[in-house]
């Protein structure tokens, strides 16, 4: 088999009302993934797995987790039945063991919507083996840089490696109602202003993320922003897929690294 070299993702995955109303984003989605070769495998870091130290998800077929309440029940008859793959996650295992990287295995994880529901606006078939990994809160921006570098030769074999999270998260300033007229001058600048530097490849100005404007606006918590950390780790060439905002102030933007 000829394997071709995948990019590395980061995704905003947004409301967890993209699976029934796509928006601007999931057509996105669908464009990136019909331009892409099929991937043998998928790894992805969710913003929806937090753990003290970094896990790998080695279950044969994780059960779809709705980790959300108050939304309308057809959003909770969603399944993604993706298998997963043992193999590679052991692989993944031995590669971060490799590069003195501690992590875990876990068998029964099941899969949040921070994997599933842009899953399922690429690749709905569900028919590629999915990898989970968690995000581990202890470790600094740099180390989960570093675990997308170990990983990033993977993209060689065809296997697609995501980032999901968001490149602004601040629910508490969203216009839940849709009827934002505008997108918040704190949010497009803070976008703008990690454009700017993954542009310039700039990347240590985007990992020391405290210094960036606006941020503890932007993301009141980190965990959406982190797995941008993760992504930026696969490849060095940044170029932007698609950006939007939604709810006024909630940035859906994909990024691509080559």
């Amino acid at each position: 088999m000829n394997l071709q070299t995948l990019p590395g993702l980061f995704i905003s995955h947004g409301s967890p009302m993209l699976a029934l109303d796509p928006e601007q984003v999931g057509p996105a989605l669908h464009r990136l993934s019909f331009n892409l070769p099929k991937p043998q495998a998928i790894i992805i870091m969710s913003a929806h797995w937090e753990s003290q130290s970094l896990e790998i998800s080695t279950s044969t077929r994780p059960q779809t987790w709705h980790d959300f309440r108050g939304f309308p029940k057809e959003l909770y008859q969603i399944h993604y039945p993706a298998p997963g793959q043992p193999e590679l996650a052991e692989e993944i295992l031995k590669l971060l063991a490799e590069q003195h990287i501690p992590a875990h295995a876990n068998s029964t994880r099941p899969r949040d919507h921070g994997v599933w529901m842009p899953l399922l606006h690429m690749y709905p078939e569900a028919d590629i083996p999915v990898i989970e990994i968690s995000l581990p809160m202890n470790m600094n921006a740099d180390e989960i840089y570093q675990i997308g570098k170990v990983l990033a030769p993977l993209r060689e074999r065809q296997i697609l490696l995501i980032g999901s999270g968001s490149i602004t998260h601040n629910l508490a300033e969203l216009s839940w109602d849709g009827n934002a007229q505008h997108v918040p001058e704190w949010a497009s600048s803070f976008r703008n202003y990690v454009v700017n530097k993954l542009t310039h490849q700039d990347y240590d100005a985007v990992l020391n993320w405290p210094d960036i404007p606006y941020v503890e606006r932007n993301h009141p918590t980190l965990e959406h922003f982190a797995p941008l950390f993760f992504a930026m780790g696969t490849g060095n060439r940044f170029s932007i897929v698609h950006s939007s905002f939604s709810m006024g102030a909630l940035g859906m933007d994909i990024y691509r690294f080559d």
